[in-house]
């Protein structure tokens, strides 16, 4: 039995949207949840200037999602980069299927959404910070 979950045309609009939007100023956000029982990708919601504090706060502390992430990252020689970053939000209280589907499916959103840098949050918000992607981020 496959668990090939689908990723719709309006979703891939929107990353590419996502992707190419100019920004000067703030970290914004797109956050995707796969739907169960139509096995397909959806996307939850949008953020623009939304700080990492207040993107944790929004994520579900029990079950998995896809975050790319446009970060508003300052370098120690004082220029400002917006790197593309995928955050794979996976708590380990979510429900184990959910977990395996999204794991299955990881690497197809991984090509889809067309970014290299990925972080792995698996014990909530306490380790999704922005010390830890600017760490992540700048020894990478």
């Amino acid at each position: 039995m496959s668990h090939t979950v689908d990723i719709p045309q309006e979703l891939k609009t929107s990353l590419r949207k996502f992707r190419f939007a100019r920004r000067n100023a703030g970290s914004a956000a797109i956050i995707v949840k796969i739907h169960k029982q139509k096995l397909i990708m959806e996307e939850v919601e949008q953020f623009d200037n939304i700080s990492i504090d207040d993107l944790a706060e929004e994520l579900p502390e029990n079950a998995p999602r896809y975050i790319v992430l446009s970060y508003e990252l300052k370098h120690d020689d004082g220029r400002t980069s917006f790197p593309l970053v995928l955050i794979n939000w996976a708590p380990r209280s979510s429900e184990m299927s959910l977990l395996t589907l999204h794991a299955s499916a990881f690497l197809d959103f991984q090509a889809t959404a067309d970014v290299s840098k990925v972080i792995e949050v698996r014990d909530g918000a306490e380790s999704l910070t922005k010390d830890i992607i600017d760490g992540q981020l700048k020894h990478s």
